[in-house]
């Protein structure tokens, strides 16, 4: 399943990514999604279950 996390370098999309993660929801591709002024910024969120 395709994913895309608007606001994924903020707090709630941040926890959104964690909670995805922890949930091993089935993600075949993750589209984080952040505004011009973040882009750039890596997350340490590790997302294991890409398929």
């Amino acid at each position: 399943m395709k994913v895309a996390v608007v606001g994924a370098t903020g707090l709630v999309g941040g926890e959104m990514l964690k909670v995805l993660a922890e949930r091993n929801f089935p993600v075949t591709e993750l589209i984080p999604v952040a505004s011009e002024n973040r882009s750039g910024r890596k997350s340490s969120l590790r997302v294991s279950n890409l398929k």
